[in-house]
């Protein structure tokens, strides 16, 4: 597929993946690649811009990640942010060295708007910095063109060269005009058109599949969440009763959630698909039956998932091909783009499951970010309920019930879930239209978790002994940190009085306050 190509050079940055969804959202293709890719590969590549990101290191000492002066005279328009900017400056004769005093956190910045990067920018403007070392003279050639208080380099440029520096970190939300900077670097330097749409995405895939399946058959393991589902979407537009979609309902999805993906998907759906819905609850709690440890949790159910997949497989026969919802986020993760640290292993990306009968694995939504997976969605007519589902970890509601699973408590947690977040949607709702703008504390995920503590209560003038539930609401930009959400004490108390009164086994209510890290946003 033919597209402009922004790269995102890593230098271990955390928000390499940011970078690169900013880029795209200004309709402009973007990857990410380790900064030890060969030059001649980026030369092959003939990208319309690179953008050097942030890192944890000192760009001037020994072993720093680095790269060759050469990058710098390709005539290829390079921005560096924060490390990457440091880097340019160090390697073109600039001078980089530790900070008097460290800026961390919303900053004060002073811009050129006559610069090509800041255009209809406000002079004074608000971006993020994060930074120990500083340039404390720039490259010969460069003209500073951003300052802040502390810092005397907040940006410098080379227009001649197409060289520019900027020392905060524009893809972040707290960068107030982050994305007009970025989308100033891609049109007003890099000169691209802006040729990256899930509209055009969505028909030449629709080509593609078909050019690439013919006649073929296709197997689809259909979990219901939004990859999956938009997969099925796109793959049953292209080559329609040719796709089986195979849908595993292990009893650990939220509530209805199951009915859901069949009323999609299944016979009385807008989709031309076979579609296959295999109720395993019972099998899964059996094999769950006493099972407290969180790992061993993940392996049961992961393995659970094949043998009864690998069932329904045989049933049908050999395909063609095995279509996965692989993601770019998935790839990047696994260490297969950037330089960052592996942050878990994907049993969808690098290698053929052994255990069905195909002859090829295809990946149609493996380029896409999940909010570019969502406008794929809705550009083929997937309701906005299932588009926008909150993110939902694939063993379900195992892992958000802490100690052994049995039916009973999931019945709880779904019973739980279910009020908290139609509370919070209901109370967001109310906002929006009374304020004719979102609620600030709207979190990005929302669920109910049930704990292993039983206490003692009074309800009805009995004494209980019965279960606490906890409320988790967070608020993240990537999902790698997050802030508990100030979701308002009313909504809350609402949500409590509901639960305690409504889900039979439940006495007590908490709500969790930890940010990640130090926790994570999933109880196990």
């Amino acid at each position: 597929m033919n597209k402009e190509l922004v790269i995102v050079l890593d230098f271990g940055g955390q928000y390499n993946q940011l970078v690169a969804r900013r880029v795209r959202e200004c309709n402009v293709y973007c990857e990410i690649y380790s900064y030890k890719t060969d030059i001649s590969k980026i030369k092959e590549m003939n990208p319309k811009g690179i953008i050097l990101t942030g890192g944890p290191n000192s760009c001037y000492e020994d072993g720093a990640p680095t790269y060759s002066k050469e990058l710098f005279e390709l005539g290829i328009p390079v921005l560096g942010l924060c490390y990457g900017a440091q880097l340019m400056q160090h390697v073109l004769g600039g001078k980089v060295e530790k900070a008097p005093v460290r800026e961390y956190g919303k900053t004060d910045v002073h811009v050129n708007t006559a610069s090509a990067l800041f255009t209809d920018v406000s002079e004074d403007t608000v971006c993020w910095m994060s930074h120990f070392d500083y340039i404390s003279k720039v490259a010969p050639g460069f003209d500073i063109c951003a300052t802040t208080a502390d810092c005397p380099v907040a940006a410098a440029e080379n227009p001649e060269k197409k060289l520019y520096a900027i020392q905060f970190h524009p893809e972040v939300l707290h960068t107030v005009e982050g994305t007009k900077m970025l989308s100033n670097f891609v049109y007003n330097v890099c000169h691209c058109s802006g040729d990256w749409k899930m509209d055009a995405f969505v028909e030449k895939q629709i080509k593609a599949i078909r050019e690439k399946v013919g006649d073929g058959k296709v197997l689809l393991a259909l979990s219901g969440g939004v990859d999956s589902s938009v997969l099925a979407g796109l793959l049953s537009r292209a080559i329609g009763k040719q796709l089986t979609c195979v849908f595993v309902d292990h009893g650990l999805l939220r509530k209805n959630e199951g009915d859901e993906v069949e009323n999609v998907f299944g016979k009385s759906g807008t989709f031309d698909l076979n579609f296959v819905r295999v109720n395993a609850q019972e099998r899964y709690y059996k094999k769950l039956a006493g099972v407290t440890e969180p790992e061993s949790k993940r392996k049961i159910i992961g393995e659970e998932f094949i043998r009864v997949f690998e069932e329904e497989a045989k049933k049908i026969g050999a395909v063609d091909f095995l279509a996965q919802g692989t993601i770019y986020p998935d790839v990047v993760e696994s260490g297969l783009g950037g330089e960052s640290a592996v942050i878990k292993s994907h049993h969808n990306v690098g290698g053929l499951p052994d255990y069905v009968d195909f002859k090829e694995i295809i990946e149609p939504l493996r380029d896409l970010f999940k909010d570019e997976v969502r406008k794929v969605g809705l550009e083929l007519g997937l309701p906005e309920y299932l588009v926008y589902r909150q993110p939902f970890p694939g063993p379900g509601l195992g892992i958000r019930i802490i100690g052994d699973v049995t039916a009973d408590k999931v019945r709880i947690v779904q019973d739980a879930d279910f009020i908290y977040r139609e509370e919070v949607d209901k109370a967001a709702k109310e906002y929006k239209n009374k304020n004719g703008k979102d609620a600030p504390w709207m979190p990005n995920q929302y669920f109910a978790a049930l704990t292993n503590m039983r206490s003692v209560g009074v309800m009805g003038d009995e004494r209980t002994y019965d279960y606490a539930v906890a409320l988790r609401a967070v608020k993240t930009i990537d999902f790698m940190t997050a802030e508990s959400a100030e979701i308002p004490f009313v909504v809350l108390q609402t949500v409590m009085t509901r639960i305690i009164n409504e889900v039979k086994g439940v006495n007590r209510v908490f709500y969790d306050l930890t940010s990640k890290p130090p926790g994570t946003i999933e109880f196990e």
